[in-house]
């Protein structure tokens, strides 16, 4: 099969189920990952022969977008922050939103900074890594969980060549932390189940529940919890700060000042909506 005819299939083949512009965005990185290819290579020889071996791995690639799983799990790798990250299904994709929260984190500190910092959930290490690349003297933790997801962040640390010590817990389950810290983040569980009927399939069907998902009558659990610890375990001048749920802002904004926090401040993600709250002592 020729480049070119490959594209036609691939088009015909996904066009029911996924808008053009989509379609030629997987369709780019497809033949840039497996092929070493750019679009307009395709442009220029069109007639081109796709090896067998390859054509393989294309129409595989194909047949899993058709099924809605998400092109991260299938190519097993994304990018954050302008790092490389490995990602399996024991952890979510991470998103733009939670770049943002890093980049929060990273305005309000020192590239020298000798910070403790602390990553509740961390899944693919995408925070904690990013954080501690761009800390290189921070001293940062890790926890989860999940021993599939702490095997992952382990490597994504290693692959980004950075120090992060990793703990396995559960948090809910966690009464105290061994010591204190400057800086805790977290990007908890928050989509209640009634929010279900808003989640993508490729989302519902692929992405791990136990990292998405809480209890519509007990939404704001993981935050009181992180709440509990952390104003407990922050230094005199430390901070939280945590991705939420746009629709409990208001909720979680009040769950921090009666938790005893001194300051609460919103923030707004690149699509306008509540998303990050940073809680001061």
């Amino acid at each position: 099969m020729t480049l070119k005819e490959f594209k036609e299939h691939f088009f015909k083949r996904l066009s029911p189920l996924y808008p053009d512009q989509e379609i030629e965005s997987f369709f780019r990185i497809l033949i840039e990952t497996y092929l070493g290819l750019r679009s307009i290579d395709v442009h220029l020889n069109p007639d081109k022969k796709i090896k067998l071996k390859k054509l393989d791995q294309l129409l595989a690639a194909r047949e899993r977008l058709v099924l809605f799983e998400p092109l991260q799990y299938i190519l097993g790798e994304t990018e954050f922050y302008g790092l490389h990250f490995t990602l399996n299904p024991d952890v979510l994709i991470p998103r733009p939103e939670t770049e943002e929260l890093v980049e929060w984190i990273l305005n309000d500190l020192e590239a020298g900074t000798n910070s403790r910092i602390l990553d509740i959930g961390t899944g693919s290490g995408c925070i904690a890594v990013s954080l501690a690349k761009q800390l290189p003297l921070a001293q940062v933790d890790a926890l989860d969980v999940s021993e599939g997801a702490l095997n992952l962040a382990a490597h994504n640390a290693e692959l980004n060549k950075v120090d992060i010590r990793f703990l396995q817990q559960n948090i809910l389950e966690t009464e105290s932390f061994e010591t204190s810290y400057d800086i805790i983040v977290s990007n908890p569980p928050y989509v209640r189940n009634l929010e279900k009927t808003e989640i993508q399939a490729n989302v519902l069907n692929f992405e791990p529940h136990l990292a998405l998902f809480v209890e519509d009558h007990d939404a704001l659990i993981f935050y009181r919890k992180i709440a509990e610890l952390a104003i407990r375990s922050l230094s005199s001048e430390g901070k939280l700060y945590v991705e939420i749920n746009q629709y409990l802002a208001e909720e979680t904004q009040v769950l921090f000042k009666e938790t005893g926090f001194k300051e609460v401040e919103l923030r707004l993600d690149f699509a306008g909506k509540p998303r990050m709250i940073k809680a001061s002592l």
